[in-house]
């Protein structure tokens, strides 16, 4: 029995050290993580909500959190699915605000039901497996929204859809990461108390009956896990305990922060560079565009021309004279606010800034590999700016295809041609983009983060 004695003893040192290394980092990163965590859920849920489709919860600030309960998960009607979908939806970030900011975040409060009940919120939505197939109807339910607003022409929303999805997977596979930590550690402590409360004084190997009966007596009011009474039998009694016993206190042992796993490298400029290259891929798409809007505008230029407007249309073109600009009052819906906002398009100028667009696009694509001459900061300055540019663009382009639309007579709506394909390929090819630059910007994070701590991502 004196090996036992040894073990209780190498054990209580081993988590006495893993307590504090736990406290100071895992702890400490837990409540960080879960506030982003929070804050990115409610993102999506008031993004959600301005675009109308769920419903804001009336009573959402009458309800009173004394404990963390997970809310609803059963099935429901697909004709109850916005008000179903609203109201956990509602419940599940009053349940986040309440673990963010009322929580105690201390080994000691941070018991197995309560992790259990951290894990719950945490994986409500499975985040990591955000698909519209989710076995979880709430996780299809919540995808199937976002969807929705990707669907839109609202690229702004698209983009915080796309980034705050991408943050919340990352972030819930640390979560739990940390939650196994600490649920490791409190099975690890659970069974040293019953060693040095029930086992230590006993002379044999104990039934799972007798430290059950005696639990009730020197541990009253505890929970009684019988699997981990049943490791704590097998790691002292049995004949590969030996082995068992120097695995838990391997396991016990902290991370060792200074020496990080051997990551493949990364080049940052690479990440921009496919970025760029998806940009390029836009220009085939913009010189479809572009005939197609001259075919529109010459269209409607016959329709309201008279014969002597034509007459002095042609006139002009053998002298060369400046032609008067064509103006195009263009409808901006905004989702927002629920209003339609409208601005004054020159149509040549529009043309001339689609070609100016492509011809640089097509250029860059043409240098290839000497952008890799290019620093990095220039590399992501110009990504941006293209990718707004683009945004900004495609919301043009969409309210121009709508004016050809409503303005051409109705006689001739047939011979307007529509562009709703190629701007589908070419949102589809900023988006990829914008994700490249997302990425390039998390990696670049993550960078600086090692570097503040001292530490080679590298090594």
């Amino acid at each position: 029995m004196g090996e036992l004695a040894d073990y209780r003893n190498a054990l209580s040192e081993a988590i006495d050290a893993r307590r504090k290394g736990l406290e100071k980092s895992e702890v400490v990163k837990l409540k960080e993580e879960l506030r982003l965590f929070q804050s990115s859920v409610l993102s999506l849920y008031t993004l959600c909500l301005k675009k109308g489709l769920i419903k804001d919860d009336p009573y959402k600030q009458d309800i009173k959190v004394g404990e963390i309960e997970i809310p609803a998960t059963s099935s429901f009607p697909d004709t109850e699915m916005v008000d179903q979908i609203s109201i956990r939806w509602s419940q599940y970030d009053t349940q986040l605000d309440y673990l963010v900011n009322f929580y105690q975040f201390g080994l000691e409060f941070l018991g197995p039901e309560r992790i259990k009940r951290i894990l719950g919120l945490v994986t409500y939505i499975d985040w990591q497996h955000f698909t519209l197939d989710s076995p979880s109807i709430n996780t299809r339910a919540v995808a199937d929204l976002t969807n929705k607003v990707r669907g839109g022409t609202d690229p702004v929303s698209t983009s915080i859809i796309i980034e705050t999805t991408s943050n919340l997977s990352k972030l819930s596979g640390s979560i739990l990461g940390y939650l196994k930590a600490l649920s490791d550690f409190n099975r690890e402590a659970y069974k040293l108390e019953i060693r040095n409360v029930i086992t230590a004084s006993m002379a044999e190997a104990p039934s799972i009956a007798q430290i059950k009966k005696q639990f009730a007596v020197s541990m009253p009011g505890r929970p009684f896990y019988t699997a981990l009474v049943e490791e704590l039998l097998r790691e002292d009694y049995s004949k590969e305990g030996p082995g068992l016993r120097e695995a838990v206190l391997k396991a016990l042992k902290a991370p060792d922060t200074k020496v990080k796993a051997a990551k493949p490298v990364v080049s940052y400029k690479s990440i921009l560079l496919e970025g760029i290259q998806d940009m390029s891929s836009i220009v085939p798409t913009l010189n479809e565009i572009g005939v197609k809007l001259d075919d529109n505008d010459l269209l409607f230029q016959n329709q309201k021309a008279t014969f002597w407007g034509k007459l002095k249309h042609l006139w002009d073109q053998i002298f060369n004279k400046e032609q008067e600009p064509t103006i195009y009052v263009l409808e901006y819906p905004d989702e927002n606010r629920g209003v339609v906002l409208k601005d004054k398009v020159n149509f040549m100028d529009l043309r001339s800034d689609m070609d100016k667009k492509a011809k640089t696009l097509a250029s860059l694509s043409a240098r290839g590999p000497k952008l890799e001459a290019v620093p990095e900061e220039q590399l992501n300055g110009f990504l941006e700016t293209s990718i707004k540019e683009m945004q900004s663009l495609h919301r043009t382009l969409s309210a121009l295809d709508e004016c050809f639309k409503a303005q051409v007579a109705q006689d001739d709506r047939n011979k307007v041609r529509g562009i709703k394909p190629e701007l589908a390929t070419m949102k589809n090819a900023f988006l990829r983009a914008n994700q490249k630059r997302h990425d390039y910007s998390a990696q670049k994070e993550e960078e600086e983060q090692f570097k503040r701590l001292g530490i080679s991502p590298l090594t």
